[in-house]
């Protein structure tokens, strides 16, 4: 059964930091694309980091590139977000989630979807305000 439950999330000012975590289990998890999404209260979930299988290439969306850099450790079944400079904006739910087949749209566009991602965690709420 696959399972991913993340953690990190939190209350921040803005400029501030955090970092989330991804614990995921019951997959091959080495094997496959993870991704960070967001949404917020009355929005559509939103694309925001993708990691590849082994680490070696990373995607973000433009509103964060430069601020976020997402990592994985194969070993612990893990992958990170760390969040800086972090903006004030509506709070915000974070899930990741794992891709089977999103790999090749990914390196094509860069990007994925929510239907590009077959399982997701319960998430962890994050709020940046002063």
């Amino acid at each position: 059964q696959v399972q991913l439950v993340e953690s990190g999330g939190g209350l921040v000012q803005p400029g501030g930091s955090l970092r989330l975590s991804c614990a995921a289990s019951g997959f091959k998890f080495n094997y496959y694309v993870i991704g960070w999404f967001r949404q917020a209260p009355g929005k559509e979930r939103e694309g925001v980091s993708w990691i590849c299988s082994d680490g070696g290439s990373t995607y973000y969306e433009d509103a964060v590139k430069g601020r976020f850099t997402i990592s994985r450790d194969n070993a612990k079944s893990t992958v990170y977000l760390q969040m800086n400079n972090l903006k004030p904006e509506a709070p915000a739910v974070y899930y990741c989630s794992v891709s089977v087949l999103g790999l090749v749209k990914l390196r094509r566009v860069g990007v994925l979807s929510p239907g590009d991602c077959s399982s997701w965690g319960q998430g962890t709420q994050v709020t940046v305000s002063s």
